[in-house]
This record gives C-alpha cells, sequence and structure tokens, in this order.
C-alpha cells in the first residue's frame, strides 16, 4: 500500500510541475505579445479629438511606437498633479496628429505595410517594446529616465531596436537629454552622422539638410528655441557601426508631420521632416 501511495504522489508531483511549466509558458507568452492599441490625452489642442481611421487595428508588418517616458520635474509640457502614464506629458507633443500624418506618408511613399496608428509604448514593461523595430521620441529634452528604464531601453537598442529622437533645443535640453542617455549608455559616444552615412540614402538621398522649425517658429518668425540656432543630425552606433540612436536635434520634425495639411505651413519644412522620417524608418526595418 506504502508504494502504491508514493506512486501516487510523484505522479502526483509531475503532474503538478507540467501545470506550473505549462501555466508559466502561457503567462510568459501573452506578456511578449504585443499590446492592444490604446490612446491618451494629448497636450495640445489639435491632439484631443484626432479620428481613429477605420483599420486602426488592421495587423501589419510595423507599427509606429512612440515613447512614453517620465518627464522632469519642471517640464514645460508636465500637467499639474498628472501621471505621464495617463497621456498629456512632454511625451504626448504632436501626438497624435503627427504621428497619424507620418504613417500616411509611409504608406503612400514607400511599399511598408505600416498600420495607420501609433502605439505608445512603456518601458515600465520589459517585454513590450521588443515587438516593435522603430521607436520615437519627441521632446527629450525633458525626459527623465530611471536606471530601469534605461536599462531596458539599451537591452532594445543592443538587439536590434532603432529610436528616433525629436525636437529638443540649446545647451540646457541637451544637458537634460545626456543625463537620460548617459544611464543608457554610459560609454558610447555622441557623434555627428556623416552625410554619406546609409540612414540619409536608404530611400532619398539628404546630404543637404537644413532646420526645420515647427508651426509655431513659422507663426512667430523666431525658427529655433533656447540657444539652438544651428540644426544637428547626431546618432549613436553599435559596435558594428549601425546606427541605433537618431538624434533631430535642433529641428522639430514631428511639427513638419503634423502641419504637413496646413497651408500655411511652408512645403519645404514637411517635405524634408517626411523624407528624414522615411529615411529612418526603413533604416529601422533594414539594418
Amino acid at each position: 500500500m506504502r508504494t502504491g501511495r508514493l506512486k501516487f504522489l510523484r505522479q502526483f508531483a509531475c503532474g503538478l510541475a507540467l501545470l506550473t511549466l505549462l501555466i508559466t509558458l502561457l503567462y510568459a507568452a501573452d506578456r511578449t505579445l504585443p499590446r492592444p492599441f490604446r490612446e491618451y490625452p494629448g497636450d495640445e489642442y489639435q491632439a484631443a479629438r484626432f479620428p481613429l481611421p477605420p483599420d486602426f487595428d488592421e495587423r501589419t508588418e510595423l507599427v509606429f511606437a512612440r515613447l512614453m517616458y517620465p518627464s522632469i520635474p519642471d517640464a514645460r509640457f508636465r500637467h499639474a498633479g498628472w501621471d505621464w502614464t495617463q497621456g498629456r506629458s512632454s511625451w504626448t507633443n504632436d501626438y497624435p496628429r503627427a504621428d497619424r500624418h507620418f504613417l500616411e506618408a509611409v504608406r503612400r511613399l514607400t511599399r511598408l505595410h505600416v498600420r495607420s496608428v501609433e502605439q505608445p509604448v512603456s518601458l515600465d514593461d520589459p517585454f513590450d517594446v521588443y515587438n516593435y523595430p522603430w521607436l520615437y521620441a519627441v521632446f527629450v529634452g525633458e525626459w527623465d529616465l530611471t536606471d530601469a528604464q534605461a536599462h531596458t531601453l539599451r537591452e532594445y537598442l543592443l538587439r536590434g531596436g532603432f529610436l528616433m529622437c525629436d525636437d529638443f533645443w540649446g545647451s540646457r535640453d541637451w544637458t537634460i537629454f545626456e543625463n537620460s542617455m548617459k544611464r543608457i549608455f554610459p560609454n558610447r559616444a555622441v557623434v555627428e552622422i556623416p552625410d554619406s552615412d546609409p540612414i540619409f540614402h536608404t530611400v532619398y538621398d539628404l546630404e543637404n539638410r537644413y532646420q526645420v522649425p515647427g508651426e509655431w517658429g513659422v507663426r512667430t518668425g523666431v525658427p529655433f528655441r533656447n540657444d539652438g540656432y544651428v540644426a544637428h543630425w547626431r546618432g549613436i552606433y553599435d559596435d558594428k557601426g549601425r546606427l541605433m540612436v537618431a538624434i533631430s536635434f535642433n529641428s522639430d520634425l514631428g511639427d513638419s508631420w503634423e502641419w504637413a495639411d496646413d497651408p500655411e505651413y511652408p512645403e519645404e519644412y514637411s517635405a524634408l521632416g517626411i523624407r528624414i522620417g522615411v529615411n529612418y524608418i526603413v533604416y529601422s526595418m533594414t539594418h
């Protein structure tokens, strides 16, 4: 009888272990699946209600991922008492109008099968970001990544991910940007991207680039913020020469996407901003 009981207990223990393994695998698989589309309140009145396209939940080969992040305490786009994980923060600048206008252009100008809407992605979820080869971060002169978020972003980039940073201006913004970037890559230098780099030639040849002001710069006649007088196209490379981070400093490409359909916003700015974005997104899919 004791032998039969021991046999039963061994079988029960094996069955329990298999069940535990199955539950663990199912849980892990669920966490690595892309999250459903979600939408947050934006910080601009134009973004308060931007109609969803009818194919917003289409399954595609590429989704435009917009980085969610916590802001510095005195951020311009940090609304009092508002949790950055709920929107209306620095990361929602130009959101979602810029993203959806740009995606219209990508669908028209390339053969990429791109979803018509963006996907906000939080690094507090250490799995979700790996579903997206392209990650866009705006107003990074106000970001303040935690050490855990920096670690996740570093792993994402080293494993083949691509980050585009945009719309920050002058020495103060650069210092704040660097504070978080050094948490991501403490030993990798930010360099000027040479005109010959493939990222400027994936679809369009873009040796002749110029500063792209936001709508605010066109309206006020002052095409820069702070002391950000000169546009720079900077980046961070991995050990094999792949550009992991492309930095649009002292330009506002997001506005050039957002206002592309406005007759008062100059076509020359949207033309360059969209072409740079197209090159970057195609580069992220091919390198």
